[in-house]
């Protein structure tokens, strides 16, 4: 089993020395379907790309009088946390947020400062919030982007809208989606890691539960009784507790920040960590490749790495 574990170690190595990027490279054009296929999706390769959507109108329209005006009377699902820390390991617990209905012209009272509220507010459904909740909103984006769609021979599965206050965090996890993440306003700060990098990172399962604010306006975190365990990264990259998880430090992030007008690839299966600046808006599209090939390799990969213990 050791020398399993060590085999795994020396893979992901040679995985950066070989083919991965030492930095997140750029793109300053929308790519040809096949080329991108052959470059990035096979390879399984992240990259930003700009220029992909500067014909949007989100891009100039998207102002909160815009917005207001817009759909500010709709009513929108919303995460509230105590600290930004949404779908995260708290203590020995996987906390989910207190999801709230709100109108969106509420949400941008909070962002602009105009209503003091206690907690970190984050529109952040990702179920198609944008087709399903903000249907408006969708003549001044694209419902799916041309080249990447024949590129995968298929439509996306979700097209998801972001908005939040600058202590909203995504804890490090990964997708089984292709990701193109497109921010409008404002900038998305990433850390990225391959899956080849998983010997490296540390995984633990717990007991789900969600957070309730209480009238007194303290927050609670509520058991889901019954609910089966789940397997989450407690780390945190932005301050990785190297004492606690040392094969960590084996593992090589990549850091970058996508601009507004920029669309950061991201393929599936790369675990990632995200912040943003205050009010940002993004949009971006899921394609599900859950039976892909590639998919199944770096599952069995995953396999692997839980049977020989993952990090260490």
């Amino acid at each position: 089993m050791e020398s399993l574990k060590k085999r795994l170690a020396e893979f992901s190595l040679e995985a950066h020395d070989l083919y991965l990027n030492r930095a997140v490279p750029y793109l300053e054009a929308p790519p040809d379907p096949l080329n991108f296929y052959r470059d990035w999706i096979a390879p399984n390769k992240p990259c930003i790309i700009r220029n992909a959507f500067s014909h949007w109108p989100a891009l100039s329209r998207w102002t909160p009088e815009y917005l207001r005006e817009k759909v500010g009377s709709k009513v929108i699902s919303v995460a509230v946390t105590p600290n930004g820390y949404a779908d995260a390991v708290n203590g020995d617990r996987f906390v989910m947020p207190e999801e709230r209905r709100m109108s969106f012209s509420s949400v941008l009272d909070i962002l602009q400062g105009k209503v003091q509220q206690s907690g970190v507010f984050y529109v952040q459904k990702q179920c198609s919030n944008l087709l399903d909740e903000l249907p408006e909103l969708t003549d001044d984006v694209e419902t799916h982007v041309s080249w990447m769609s024949a590129a995968l021979g298929k439509l996306p599965d979700a097209v998801n809208f972001w908005l939040g206050e600058a202590n909203a965090v995504t804890s490090m996890h990964k997708d089984h989606y292709e990701n193109l993440y497109c921010v409008i306003s404002g900038e998305k700060n990433f850390i990225l890691l391959p899956p080849t990098d998983r010997p490296f990172i540390p995984y633990g399962v717990y007991q789900p539960a969600v957070y309730h604010q209480r009238d007194d306006g303290e927050f609670e975190i509520v058991d889901q009784s019954g609910a089966e365990k789940v397997p989450w990264i407690p780390l945190d990259p932005l301050d990785p507790d190297l004492e606690r998880y040392p094969g960590y430090g084996a593992a090589r992030p990549l850091r970058c920040s996508v601009k507004a007008g920029e669309m950061l690839y991201l393929p599936a299966l790369w675990f990632h960590h995200v912040t943003q600046s205050h009010a940002a808006i993004a949009v971006n599209f899921w394609y599900d490749m859950e039976y892909d090939i590639k998919y199944n390799y770096y599952q069995l990969l995953e396999t692997l790495s839980e049977v020989t213990g993952g990090s260490t």
